[in-house]
């Protein structure tokens, strides 16, 4: 189980920030997962995107993989991307919940509090409220929110939201934050 787990949502302009912030990261000393709403035809080209851009491996996740280190999850396209115990993916089919699958809220709320694991979660720019319950529910179990400067983001409103809880640590345009991420981890 890695020992940090950084969990990215986004949606509408995420295509484009995304490898703004992923170019700003090295091989890193955490397991990344990235919500990103999106059609499912765009799942191949945005981990190709990613791929080019970071030293990090970028994956399509799967069902039942385990997490590690230094490797980027991309969730796929209308399938709930959840945590069991921390340490494994598991992919559920089902509703859309804030009016998208997959949710941001449903990967962060399956994330459990453990001693041994930091965990950072992380708001971009996206329409909607997706990720705010969350944050909440992150902070609350000890994470570390960071969120998209609202200027830089092609729609303001996810993160927006999230600012609005109270739970944000950090307002950052998308290459800080790739730096952010770095500096909390470590480089490999």
């Amino acid at each position: 189980m890695p020992k940090n787990i950084v969990i990215i949502g986004s949606s509408t302009g995420g295509p484009k920030m995304l490898p703004r912030l992923c170019s700003r990261l090295p091989k890193i000393k955490a397991c990344i997962i990235i919500v990103q709403h999106m059609p499912r035809f765009i799942n191949d080209s945005l981990r190709n995107s990613l791929d080019v851009v970071t030293d990090m491996d970028v994956r399509l996740a799967e069902d039942g993989v385990f997490l590690e280190e230094k490797i980027i999850f991309l969730a796929p396209s209308e399938t709930h991307i959840k945590l069991s115990g921390n340490r494994r993916i598991k992919l559920t089919n089902g509703g859309k919940v804030n009016f998208v699958c997959p949710s941001v809220d449903v990967m962060m709320n399956s994330v459990k509090r453990t001693p041994s694991t930091r965990v950072i979660g992380v708001i971009l720019t996206g329409i909607g409220k997706d990720g705010s319950e969350g944050v909440a529910h992150l902070k609350e179990i000890g994470g570390t929110i960071i969120a998209q400067t609202r200027s830089t983001c092609v729609v303001d409103s996810m993160p927006k939201s999230a600012i609005e809880t109270g739970n944000v640590d950090f307002i950052l345009p998308p290459e800080e934050i790739g730096d952010k991420i770095t500096e909390m981890v470590g480089a490999v």
